[in-house]
């Protein structure tokens, strides 16, 4: 079993689904803090989800000498041009705090009507090498906001977001479903179709 450094140290929520999934693709996930690696702080301060997901990757990857995962992820909401994207986490401070953020979004989409209020969940994967070969997938996920939340499950924007085809939000639809149709469970699919390919190549 191939063992990978994961670059995530905050986002627990991220950690677990990514860990949940990759399991099932035969991988080890080894955290920072297993692996011995300092808590260095990477500045996202790409504009695309690609960027950011590379950044850190290759950092982490860097100090560890060991292939590395790194995940970049968001919402982009249409009604708001696309916005928060890149900065879904800090959409309403620096903070991180996914109340202030949902309420900020809320308060964005209060006057825009449901059908209007279509949103994506976009997760950008980036498996670095140490030889510097670099393996990128990207998964998505159509939805709607809502503008109550509906259940605590997940984190972020969860409670608000209601995938295309459930009639719930990822704060009530069970773990092991949403881990099988979310964004990052797709870029991971593409990440694995990568690894055969780079297998039997």
């Amino acid at each position: 079993m191939e063992k990978i450094v994961i670059a995530a140290t905050q986002n627990k929520g991220k950690i677990r689904e990514i860990d949940a999934i990759m399991k099932e693709f035969g991988f080890k996930i080894i955290p920072r803090d297993e692996a011995d690696i300092p808590d260095i702080e990477i500045v996202e301060d790409g504009e695309t989800f690609e960027e950011n997901s590379y950044k850190k990757a290759y950092e982490i990857m860097k100090v560890s000498g060991m292939p590395t995962i790194a995940d970049d992820s968001g919402i982009m909401i249409d009604a708001l041009g696309g916005a928060p994207g890149v900065h879904s986490a800090r959409f309403a401070g620096d903070q991180h705090d996914d109340n202030a953020n949902n309420a900020k979004m809320v308060e964005l989409l209060k006057d825009v009507p449901y059908e209007k209020r279509t949103a994506r969940y976009v997760a950008v994967i980036t498996l670095i090498y140490p030889d510097g070969e670099t393996l990128v997938a990207r998964g998505e996920i159509e939805g709607h906001i809502m503008l109550e939340a509906e259940g605590s499950g997940g984190f972020g924007y969860d409670p608000y977001f209601k995938p295309v085809g459930y009639d719930h939000t990822f704060g009530v639809i069970p773990p092991e479903v949403k881990n099988s149709i979310s964004h990052r469970a797709n870029a991971l699919i593409k990440l694995r179709q990568l690894l055969i390919e780079r297998e039997n190549s």
